[in-house]
């Protein structure tokens, strides 16, 4: 089978497809045809070798959707036929993968394995940041950073279900219209760290119940200085822009800041499997639509990663092996 391997950290030139051999499956591990894997901002950190101490050489790519091949020892959830989708399972960038059924959710014959593998990551993350990180209220107003991208477009949507009202940022334009589409409220148009004045003078000076912010350094400013008394700053994604660290005394407004981990949210299998029942009820109803922004083979991986990094594409990209 072919895979997307990388033999060295560095730019998006270490991705090379090879021919690899993978294992059978063992207990609790089932063997997937991969239909379609989503790039995510991970993916980018840990070609770069950012994070844990990854092990080389290594397949990149950790959400996909796809159809089980063969089952190990001791699986009694699937059997080969079933489509299932997932959200963490390193190795996706290849046309075969070994997953833990911990980690496997059944896919629905009406959710189309693209939509599948835009929707898990990053709609499990915006799930979270509306739910457990902040629990937005009918009225709450929120700001949303990178309005343009999966987890924005998905975040936005998800607060206008919940009843709150969404204010986003994009950095250019042409995003403007995916965002209103999307159900935002309101778009401002500038880059993360200089934005704040635009938005007060939107608001009248209200400050906001929420920022959803994954710009790392380049936006910490502007969003702390847009909370209101008792606000949240909810940070998430692996930051290209680490931020430097804080003094705590120099926060305003009793605010709470906090970056969540999607993994501490879907911990217990109970939780992914009901978070991923919704967010497939809400794609079957129409309520929640996936944008893919672009389609790539596993031989246009540095590509894809080249695009997603250039931060000027909208939607999920994916890749179809």
């Amino acid at each position: 089978m072919k895979a997307v391997i990388m033999q060295a950290f560095g730019g998006p030139e270490v991705l090379t497809v090879q021919d690899i051999q993978l294992p059978e499956p063992g207990p609790g591990q089932v063997l997937v045809k991969v239909k379609a894997a989503g790039v995510n901002f991970m993916d980018t950190g840990v070609r770069r070798g950012l994070g844990a101490a990854w092990e080389l050489p290594m397949t990149l790519g950790v959400e996909g959707a796809g159809i089980v091949l063969a089952t190990g020892p001791q699986v009694t959830e699937f059997v080969a036929g079933d489509r299932v989708a997932w959200h963490y399972v390193p190795g996706s960038y290849g046309e075969k993968v070994i997953a833990p059924v911990s980690q496997l959710v059944p896919l629905p014959d009406d959710i189309d394995f693209a939509t599948a593998a835009s929707l898990m990551m990053q709609g499990l993350t915006a799930s979270n940041l509306v739910d457990k990180v902040h629990r937005i209220q009918p009225g709450d107003v929120a700001f949303v950073h990178a309005a343009a991208g999966g987890v924005g477009l998905l975040l936005t949507q998800m607060i206008k279900l919940h009843g709150g009202k969404v204010i986003g940022r994009v950095s250019q334009a042409d995003k403007v219209d995916v965002v209103l589409a999307a159900g935002a409220d309101y778009v401002v148009i500038g880059r993360a760290h200089n934005i704040a004045g635009q938005v007060l003078r939107l608001t009248e000076g209200q400050r906001v119940n929420v920022v959803y912010d994954g710009t790392g350094s380049e936006g910490f400013a502007d969003s702390l200085s847009l909370l209101d008394y008792f606000g949240t700053l909810a940070l998430y994604g692996p930051f290209m822009n680490p931020i430097p660290p804080i003094d705590i005394f120099s926060v305003p407004r009793s605010i709470k800041l906090t970056y969540p981990s999607v993994m501490h949210y879907v911990r217990e299998r109970e939780v992914l499997l009901e978070k991923s029942r919704q967010l497939f009820a809400w794609v079957g109803a129409g309520k929640l639509k996936t944008v893919i922004g672009k389609r790539y083979s596993l031989e246009e991986a540095g590509q894809a990663h080249r695009d997603i990094e250039s931060r000027n594409t909208t939607g999920k990209l994916i890749i179809v092996p």
